[in-house]
Parts: structure tokens; C-alpha cells; sequence
């Protein structure tokens, strides 16, 4: 796994975890020690896009994501959507297609194979609809 595939993981994991503990993700961030981030750069940063973007990133989670309501969303599928998202419209470092392929490797790994398929439609559609979003 490359460097920011393994920050993604980690960046998963802490939005995973400010999710379920209802928690502000950089607070939760800012109470770990730095020595637990290998990645910690890519984590940071893809932490701080998502907690910046996040009002819009759900907005947009709702309006794509069609027959989920966000709260019936599994967790951690909503969270991979959040990421990816950030990464396919705010970080232009990152290709689309390798944001969408790296969020469904971790659906395959972390949920479900209808998960994987499912956050592939719904990145799909965000990528096609990219220069409309980002406008």
C-alpha cells in the first residue's frame, strides 16, 4: 500500500471514530500523539479538507447517494464518501479516478462487496458532474 493509501486508512479511521463518538474530527486529531502518525502530513490534510468541506461534502453525499438518507448510511461507507469526495473536488494533487479506485478498495477491505459498488456509483456520478459542482 503506498504512503497515501495508508493515510487514507488513517484518515478513515479517525472519521470513523469522531462519527461514532460524535466528536469534532481535528479535536479528536489534536488529542493524539503525533509519534501515532506515520502519514501524519497526508492525515492532516485530508482531515482538515473534509472538517473545511464537510457541510457541502454531505450536501452533496445527500443529493448523489440515491435511496440512502445520511443517518441510514453505514458509517464507515459515509466516511469514504467524505474522503474521496474532498479528494475529487478539492485537492487537485489527486487524480478522480484514483480517488474513486482507492475509495472502493476501502469499501472492499473495511464493508461490503454492495458497499464497494454502491461509493463506485456514487463517486462516479460526482466525477461526471465535477465541473458543475466545483463552479
Amino acid at each position: 500500500m503506498s504512503a497515501r493509501g495508508k493515510a487514507r486508512k488513517k484518515a478513515i479511521d479517525y472519521l470513523y471514530e469522531a462519527d461514532q463518538r460524535a466528536l469534532n474530527v481535528l479535536e479528536l486529531l489534536a488529542n493524539r500523539p503525533v509519534t501515532e502518525l506515520s502519514e501524519a502530513n497526508y492525515v492532516n490534510q485530508l482531515l482538515r479538507g473534509v472538517s473545511e468541506h464537510r457541510e457541502k461534502i454531505d450536501e452533496l453525499i445527500i443529493t448523489y447517494a440515491q435511496g440512502w438518507e445520511m443517518d441510514r448510511m453505514p458509517v464507515i461507507d459515509r466516511n469514504i464518501l467524505r474522503l474521496a469526495i474532498y479528494e475529487i473536488i478539492w485537492n487537485p494533487e489527486v487524480d478522480d479516478q484514483v480517488a474513486a479506485a482507492q475509495a472502493v478498495e476501502l469499501a472492499q477491505t473495511l464493508s461490503t462487496d454492495e458497499s464497494a459498488k454502491y461509493v463506485n456509483g456514487v463517486l462516479g456520478r460526482i466525477i461526471v458532474l465535477k465541473p458543475v459542482i466545483s463552479a
